[in-house]
Order: structure tokens, then C-alpha cells, then sequence
């Protein structure tokens, strides 16, 4: 038994995690869940508002939340990994713009559960910057303000605020400007997703832990100790769907990893801003992203970890030394008042990409096996609508959310070792050498165009 990485947020939970027990003998569900993320629990949480009497199990390989949903960024987000162009192409585009207003409500929703079932998840909806520090990441400031103007939405769901306007709400050296959405709220992750999981047990759902899934297939689930038979089954694995069989290239774990600092005074959060605990990045290639805690630290993560050979996922890959050095780095870059202040955590673990950088929420009715993921990072919100639209698609409801664009959307399978290998870490180094290049030159080059190819963008 692996327990819960030692990160910023699981050290925060109010009580110790006591370990559910696994599964031991044959049930008969009509709902098996594979994962108690918060796809899984999503997922088993809407089934039961529904159809309060519907059985669900969910079946978990460590503890309920032990994946991403208990150690991300902390963003309940709108953000999409699919561009409007690319929703557009498969659906239309009144589809498109659904979805991504759909997004928006999504991260209501999120609070209004949070609201009304009295989870102390650290919740504050103060929207969510991306900062722009030299010409070219202004450049793409404003063209992404613009983009989403052009498709019909105002400045009251995303906006461009210039140099002076952004200083005084996020006071990063050198920033010439920054984009901000409403749509965005800065929680803790562990709190939501361990009191999801005491929710739907509540409500009626069984949890086994530390209980490993084999091989799945037509109603039935195989574990390492009994089975389950089941009606239709749920594959709610996200960053370690590579792991079950027949699927090793159906998605890639990516690591992302996080810093956490000492709580930090109010001298130095006057310095900062983010005074409604924004959450915020910016417009560089390396993907970077932060929050201000309740206790007032700073919560900070990114991408630059390697991509390990043949989809291996493993723990001690949560640790990365060099990465978390250069996530200081950056942070103290950033914000300068902070480069003398202590880190407390480092922590990290991987999230999942299809090769077309889609995510999707399925149903085969012909076996009824259904699954969704593929959030490229952006799960938390995403999460919570994967849950309602695949509790719709079980439940057989004709609901607006079962004829979104990304419903039943099917990626082509990752190349074979070693081109996997080669074209994941080859990206990530690209992406280091379009920042390093437009850095040094103030110019986009071929790099960043080439990155955006290979991303899928």
C-alpha cells in the first residue's frame, strides 16, 4: 500500500486518512467505477442525485483522491483543452460556443455543490490572470482577447487589461499587461476530493481502497482479489489509464510538478497583489501556474519533468530536483520580494494527454463501458461536467450535455516506443528553447510554430 504523496495540500487535511477496506468477495453493481478521482467520484455523485437508489462501487488502486485530483494546482477553471476552431470542426460552431459556456457555468456548479454540502475546500472565485512580461507574450495577450471576441464573448468572460491596469492587481516584475477571466476559483484540491468521496459513500456508494483493477471488460471487472459484476463500467483513471491493459497508448502520463513556500506576511502580499487569491500564469511555452493559499503561501507548479520510457508511472517520479529548483527560480523571478523565502513542499505526479490533446467523455452502448479524460491539466472543473455528462449518457437522459462536441470523441492511439519517448521529451525541450529563443532574440521563430504542431494546437 502506497500512501498519499507528502504535498502542500494532503498536509492540510483535518484528519488523519483512514484506509477504506478493499474489495474481498463478488459483487453484482450496476455501476462499477474504476478511479476515485474526481472523475470517479463526479461520476457517482450525479448517478446517485439522480437515481438515489442506482448501486455504484467504485473501485480505487491506493486512496480515494490519491491521483491528480488530490494534488493539482488548485484551479476549478474553464479551461478547455480543445481550442473553439477544433470544436468547431467537430460539431459546429453554436457547438463550440456552448461548450465553452458551459466551462463557465461548470465552475459554479463546482461552488454550489462545494455551497451546499458544506465542504470546506478553501473555495475563493477570484478569477484567474495570464500575464504577459515581454512583446511577443503581449502580442499573444491581446490576440487571445481578441479571439474570444470574435467568437461572441465580452469583456465580462474574458478581457485584456493593460500595463498599469495589471500592476495593480498582480505586481510581477516587468509585466506589460494580462488577460483575466472570472470564470476561475483557487481551492485545495485534497479537501474537495477526500470530502467527495465521504459524500457519495453517504449517499450510497460503495468505496473499496487499495483495490486493483486487472482487466475489465462486458459487465464484468476483474481485481487482484474478486470481481464485479456490473451493468456498465466507468473508466475513471485519468493520469494512470496507460497502466490498465489494451490501453498503454490510448493516453501519456506527463508530469507536472508543484512548490509550496512558507506562509508569507502581509507586507509582501501588499507587494504582490492577487488580493482575492487569483489564480495566475502567463504566455511562455513551459506551462507554469499558481495560486494564493488560504494560509497565504504560495501554491506553484509547471511542466519541464521528463516523459519516462513506456508510460512508467511511479512515484518516485513525483520528485524531480531540477525541476523544483527551477520552479523556485521562476516564482522568485516573477515576484522578486519572495527569492529569500522558504519552500516547505515539493510534490508533483502525472496527468494524462490523448495524442490529439482531446479530452472526451464516451459511452459504448454496445458494452457499456464508459470512460472520460484526457484534461491535459485542466481536470478539476472539466471533471465535474465529465461526471454529469457520463451519469446522463448511463441514465439514458436526453440532456444538452450529451450532444456536446467532445461526447464520445475518439483520439488515435500514441506512436510505439521509442518514437513516444522521442516526441514527448523532444517537445518539452522545444518548448524550453522557444522560451530561451524568445528570450534572447525578442522574436518568435519556426520553434514555436513547430511546438504548436506537435502540441496538436
Amino acid at each position: 500500500m502506497t500512501m498519499p504523496p507528502t504535498s502542500l495540500w494532503w498536509d492540510s487535511l483535518p484528519k488523519p486518512v483512514q484506509i477504506r477496506p478493499s474489495l474481498t468477495k463478488d459483487i453484482d453493481v450496476d455501476v462499477a467505477i474504476i478511479g476515485a478521482g474526481y472523475t470517479g467520484l463526479w461520476t457517482a455523485y450525479y448517478l446517485l442525485k439522480k437515481s438515489p437508489n442506482i448501486k455504484v462501487a467504485i473501485l480505487e488502486s491506493n486512496v480515494a483522491g490519491f491521483g491528480a485530483s488530490g494534488r493539482n494546482g488548485g484551479w476549478c477553471s474553464s479551461l478547455f483543452p480543445v481550442e473553439l476552431e477544433k470544436l468547431s470542426q467537430q460539431s459546429n460552431k453554436e457547438k463550440a460556443i456552448r461548450m465553452q459556456q458551459i466551462m463557465f457555468e461548470t465552475v459554479d456548479e463546482v461552488g454550489n455543490v462545494i455551497k451546499n454540502e458544506n465542504i470546506d475546500a478553501e473555495w475563493q472565485k477570484g478569477g484567474s490572470y495570464s500575464i504577459a512580461r515581454d512583446e511577443i507574450q503581449l502580442n499573444r495577450a491581446i490576440d487571445q482577447a481578441n479571439h474570444f471576441k470574435e467568437w461572441g464573448f465580452s469583456d465580462s468572460d474574458f478581457t485584456f487589461l493593460d500595463q498599469n491596469s495589471a500592476q495593480s492587481r498582480i505586481n510581477a516584475s516587468n509585466i506589460l499587461g494580462t488577460t483575466f477571466t472570472p470564470h476561475c476559483a483557487a481551492i485545495n484540491p485534497a479537501k474537495l476530493v477526500r470530502s467527495l468521496a465521504e459524500i457519495v459513500e453517504a449517499n450510497g456508494a460503495q468505496i473499496f481502497e487499495n483495490t486493483k483493477v486487472l482487466s475489465f471488460s462486458k459487465n464484468e471487472v476483474k481485481t487482484t482479489s474478486a470481481n464485479v459484476n456490473t451493468k456498465y463500467i466507468v473508466n475513471a483513471t485519468e493520469g494512470y489509464r496507460s497502466d490498465l491493459p489494451g490501453l498503454k497508448r490510448s493516453s501519456i502520463p506527463v508530469y507536472s510538478l508543484m512548490i509550496a513556500t512558507e506562509p508569507l506576511s502581509e507586507k509582501i502580499w501588499d507587494e504582490v497583489g492577487l488580493r482575492n487569491r487569483e489564480t495566475f500564469a502567463d504566455y511562455r511555452n513551459v506551462i507554469i501556474y499558481g495560486q494564493r493559499t488560504k494560509d497565504n503561501r504560495f501554491a506553484f507548479g509547471g511542466r519541464g519533468a521528463p516523459y519516462h520510457f513506456g508510460s512508467k508511472i511511479d512515484n518516485k517520479f513525483d520528485q524531480h530536483k531540477p525541476t523544483h529548483l527551477e520552479l523556485f527560480r521562476t516564482l522568485a523571478e516573477l515576484f522578486p520580494i519572495i527569492k529569500d523565502v522558504k519552500v516547505t513542499h515539493t510534490w508533483g505526479g502525472p496527468l494524462s494527454i490523448a495524442r490529439d490533446w482531446a479530452a472526451h467523455a464516451s459511452l459504448d452502448a454496445n458494452t457499456g463501458i464508459a470512460s472520460a479524460g484526457g484534461y491535459v491539466g485542466d481536470g478539476v472543473g472539466t471533471a465535474n461536467l465529465a461526471g454529469r455528462t457520463l451519469s446522463d449518457l448511463i441514465l439514458n437522459k436526453d440532456s444538452e450535455l450529451v450532444s456536446m462536441p467532445w461526447v464520445n470523441h475518439k483520439s488515435k492511439k500514441w506512436e510505439i516506443e521509442p518514437f513516444r519517448w522521442i516526441g514527448v521529451n523532444g517537445t518539452l525541450q522545444l518548448a524550453k528553447i522557444a522560451d530561451f529563443v524568445e528570450q534572447k532574440f525578442k522574436t518568435e521563430t519556426f520553434v514555436t510554430g513547430l511546438l504548436n504542431k506537435l502540441r496538436g494546437h
